[in-house]
């Protein structure tokens, strides 16, 4: 990278255009940037850094202030550099963020940072983006290295190396983990912590687990818990369970032979009350036997009357049957006579008195009905006709109303169609104004929720504020405080200067004040009088609290900034934009709906053409078929006139249904073939009825009876005959029964016996079944415990099984874990994995700072890094100390002078350049600027250090050192000067003439 000019114009200290040609510098090769302190030296270099990162190095980024105060209000901010990078020549052109004046009214408006990437091609400037991740990704390209790697290769910082000299490991760490992009072997380090803090979460999983089924086996068994560490040891824990299931083996087997026997004795007891219970029973047979047998005895009187009457009723049967069929005769030759008289009367035009006893005037009168009823029906098409036409005429009146009533309707919807259709035409553009509207108005929305969130950030922002303000003034009091303590200190020195001079006074030297070598009466300390070693304590606490207040007093104007951005991009209250806010979202969502309604509007104006067409073409085929109406009914009309007088000729009146007519006479009909039949009904009736009279007779006398009714007053029903012959065949039976009991030899022979004492045979049966069952019980729970205690071992057996691989992968994940934290006793070194990677790293920038602090230092220090831990560090690695060849002692770098430190500092920032370089696969760096610190030289260091930024300049590379110092004007020439004035620093190029 080879810078070749740079403007600047409103940014930082420059209120107005300030140029610097670089490749003017570039003939001398070594420039100095010089300039008062405040001046704006470090701004050029800001410069560079924010055309090529759109960002500042250090602790300016976070102040947000690029744009210089000096500089009008309407002048915008702007960069612009002209480089060469990887061998193509660019212009980059940027502009911060900046708050500028309202075209129209007070107040001020946020513009947006911008940038603009050109580049020389074939002699001429071709635009590559506006946009600023492409431009940053471009650059970042090309130039091979991140900012904060930028800032430590080409700016070499002040003060900062000094600080990296002089920090702890910890802080140490920290930027070289930036530079050298080591952050994945952290997340080694953290996935290996991840990982064993995960396998201990599984492992405390699986020890729950285990303890688990230990509680619950230990229930089981019945027995305390093991007194075990189970995390230690497990095979004690699996003893444990062994014997476990060996004991309840044991006990489940002594619980079965001990219901053994109490099964046997249980059958032993029940065998003899069996026993006893069945000779009770047999004497009770024996005993109600002998009583039944004198019962039955009592009872045979009464059952040979019941014998009686059952014959007799047995002898009637035959009887019953026939004197029931001559009923049924009497009934059939009633029901016969009540059908004649029945169908008689229905013929009412008929003298039935007389027709009765005339069957072949009915004969007649049926012939008669039946040719009148032919006549009838065949006219019966014609009326049929008749009525189709009048219902087709009713149908066609009917349709020429519908007719009529839908082309007035078509008519009136031909008259509102137009109204209709403008109608929803004007909707359809109101629509199509509010779809185009919505885009603006949601824009108008989004605007009045970032000037929302403006407002909120800056309520947030003012208390933020408040409290800063609070701090600062703390931290102003220390500071003066601070200062007032330092004064009072340097004071007290001053007194006592003539005592610190006389105490480095030697035999012989000259006294810096008189100049004499003899030294009679040197001056006395006085008690508790200051050094110079108290007077630079305090000298660092007040800078300390110089630059804590100088923090405190950026972070206020930088909160005072962004407030009065925020309170400028709300430009109203919160309560206020939130109202207006909710008024245009309801606009938008209002102008949303109605542009959501276009479609069907769209529709709707399709279907009103469409339909105002159809109806048209309906009403011209209306007309058609109204024509067709009206010729059709003069056709039919004639039709039924001429089936009308047909109907008057054939029936004597045309309103007469001939169906109906016809169905009439087929009914009298009907009945009068129905009144024949009944008197041939009759006939055969009256004939069967007497038939019925003489066998009933005949069957009564033929059974022992001098009549039928004598016949049936001796029957009695199913019912009573079945109970009669059931009453005695139980008697019989019961009888027979009984003697047989009495003559069985074992009733005999029990009866003979003793009666059994019951009640203690039973009660000895209850103790053994009792016995038996708590037998059961004890030998049931003894197999249950047996078996569950053996399905919780094999669980914890299991549990045991899958915990070990855990425990494993734990130990082995905690020993690695613990190892590249630097915790473990192997790690000799207390060394992090990330940290190890850098110390390589280290070890390679001090091997290039070495080469230059050797001149620099006129071959006296070395720098040497070491893994072992400073004092009060908690991780080695990154360790560094100075040796000095003169003493052949190693020491920590804080032990240096100003001076000292600054040479070392210088070879360490161009070593870890050099490093750098390399590591971003040797980017080139034609640019380089070293920033302040040459005030703390001697002459002959000066020329060294001087020597070895010469050698810089081989390649052809551009070195610019930063410094105020007056002698640097003396031995750099070529001078880029920076001058401060009221209204904006300048910048002005110095040649040696």
């Amino acid at each position: 990278m080879r810078l070749h000019r740079l403007e600047a114009t409103a940014f930082g200290p420059f209120a107005d255009t300030v140029t610097v040609d670089f490749d003017a510098l570039a003939e001398a090769g070594l420039f100095l940037l010089s300039g008062a302190t405040g001046a704006g030296k470090t701004s050029v270099l800001d410069a560079v850094c924010f055309a090529l990162y759109g960002d500042v190095p250090g602790d300016r980024a976070s102040a947000r202030r690029l744009r210089s105060d000096q500089a009008g209000p309407e002048v915008a901010p702007r960069v612009l550099l002209e480089c060469t990078l990887a061998g193509r020549r660019f212009i980059l052109t940027r502009a911060p963020a900046w708050q500028r004046p309202k075209k129209r009214g007070s107040g001020t408006t946020p513009q947006q940072a911008t940038v603009t990437v050109v580049e020389r091609v074939d002699g001429e400037w071709q635009p590559l983006t506006s946009r600023l991740d492409e431009a940053g990704q471009l650059i970042s390209g090309l130039v091979g290295l991140t900012l904060v790697q930028f800032t430590q290769v080409a700016l070499l910082p002040q003060g900062r190396f000094q600080t990296f000299l002089r920090a702890r490991s910890e802080d140490r760490h920290k930027l070289l983990q930036q530079l050298f992009r080591t952050s994945r072997f952290e997340q080694v380090e953290r996935w290996l912590r991840d990982h064993r803090l995960a396998l201990a979460e599984q492992s405390r999983g699986h020890e729950r687990a285990v303890a688990e089924v230990t509680n619950r086996l230990s229930e089981a068994a019945d027995v305390a818990p093991p007194d075990l560490t189970v995390s230690e040891d497990t095979s004690a824990l699996a003893a444990w369970a062994g014997q476990l299931v060996a004991a309840s083996a044991v006990e489940a087997e002594q619980r079965t032979e001990e219901l053994t026997g109490a099964i046997a004795r249980a059958r032993r007891a029940d065998a003899r009350f069996d026993a006893a219970r069945e000779l009770t029973r047999l004497q009770g047979e024996h005993a109600a036997a002998t009583t039944r047998l004198a019962e039955l005895a009592a009872e045979e009187p009464q059952l040979d009357r019941q014998r009686a009457q059952l014959e007799a009723a047995r002898r009637a049967v035959a009887v019953v049957g026939l004197a029931e069929a001559e009923a049924e005769a009497r009934i059939e030759v009633d029901l016969t006579k009540a059908r004649i008289k029945a169908a008689l009367d229905k013929l009412a035009d008929t003298d039935h008195r007389v027709i009765a006893h005339r069957v072949t005037a009915l004969a007649e009168r049926q012939a008669a009905l039946t040719a009148r009823a032919a006549a009838v029906r065949a006219l019966a098409p014609r009326a049929a006709r008749r009525a189709d036409l009048l219902r087709a005429e009713a149908t066609d009146h009917e349709a020429r109303r519908v007719l009529a009533e839908e082309e007035a309707a078509l008519i009136e919807e031909r008259t509102e169609l137009p109204g209709l259709l403008a109608d929803a035409r004007r909707r359809l553009d109101g629509a199509r104004r509010a779809d185009q509207a919505v885009a603006a108005q949601a824009e108008s929305v989004r605007a009045l929720e970032v000037r929302v969130e403006a407002a909120r950030d800056r309520v947030r922002l003012l208390d933020e504020l408040a409290a800063a303000q609070v701090e600062l003034l703390g931290v102003i009091d220390t500071s003066q405080q601070l200062r007032e303590e330092l004064l009072t200190l340097r004071e007290r020195r001053l007194t006592g200067m003539a005592a610190e001079l006389a105490g480095q006074l030697a035999s012989g030297d000259n006294c810096p004040v008189c100049g004499s070598h003899e030294h009679p009466h040197p001056a006395e300390p006085l008690s508790g009088a200051p050094d110079a070693a108290t007077e630079r304590a305090a000298q660092r606490r007040f800078d300390d609290a110089e630059t804590l207040r100088h923090v405190h007093d950026s972070r206020v104007r930088d909160l005072e900034t962004r407030a009065a951005l925020a309170d400028q991009r709300a430009g109203a209250g919160v309560e206020q934009l939130l109202s207006l806010s909710a008024a245009e979202t309801a606009r938008l969502a209002a102008l949303r709906a109605e542009a959501e309604t276009m479609p069907d509007l769209v529709d709707q104006v399709t279907d009103l053409e469409r339909r105002g067409q159809l109806v048209g073409d309906r009403l011209t085929a209306f007309g058609s078929e109204s024509a067709r109406l009206a010729a059709a009914a003069t056709a039919r009309a004639d039709e039924i006139a001429a089936i009308t007088d047909e109907l008057r000729q054939g029936l004597g009146d045309d309103d007469v249904d001939p169906a109906a007519l016809a169905d009439r006479l087929d009914q009298e009909v009907t009945l009068v073939d129905a009144a024949l039949t009944a008197k041939a009904d009759l006939d055969r009736a009256e004939s069967g009825l007497r038939a019925a009279v003489r066998r009933a007779a005949a069957a009564a006398r033929k059974a022992g009876f001098e009549s039928t009714e004598d016949a049936l007053a001796s029957a009695v029903d199913a019912e009573t005959s079945e109970a009669l012959a059931a009453g005695i065949e139980a008697h019989e039976a019961a009888l027979a029964a009984t003697r047989a009991i009495l003559a069985d030899d074992a009733v005999t022979a029990a009866a003979a016996e003793p009666a059994p004492d019951l009640t203690h045979l039973g009660a000895v049966a209850e103790a053994a079944a009792q016995e038996q069952t708590a037998a059961h019980a004890g030998a049931e729970l003894a197999a249950r415990r047996s078996l569950r205690v053996r399905g919780l071992a094999d669980s914890l057996d299991s549990a045991l099984t899958a915990w070990q691989p855990v425990r494993s992968g734990l130990e082995l994940a905690t020993r690695m874990a613990s190892f590249v934290e630097g915790k473990s006793p192997d790690n000799k070194l207390a060394m992090r994995l990330s940290a190890y990677v850098l110390a390589h790293r280290l070890g390679q920038v001090v091997a290039s700072a070495n080469q230059r602090l050797a001149t620099m230092s006129d071959q006296r220090y070395t720098l040497e890094h070491t893994g072992r831990r400073g004092a009060g560090e908690t991780r080695g690695g990154l360790s560094l100390l100075i040796r000095d060849d003169w003493s052949g002692e190693a020491r920590d770098p804080a032990t240096l002078s100003g001076g000292e430190t600054f040479v070392v500092s210088l070879a360490l920032a161009l070593g870890l350049a050099d490093v750098i370089t390399q590591e971003v696969g040797g980017a080139e760096l034609d640019t380089l600027f070293v920033d302040e610190g040459f005030g703390s030289l001697d002459a002959d260091t000066l020329d060294d250090v001087m020597d070895t930024l010469d050698t810089l300049r081989d390649g052809g590379r551009v070195v610019g050192v930063v410094s105020h110092v007056p002698e640097m004007k003396d031995r750099i020439p070529t001078q880029l000067a920076v001058r401060k004035q009221r209204r904006g620093s300048t910048v002005e190029l110095v040649r040696p003439s």
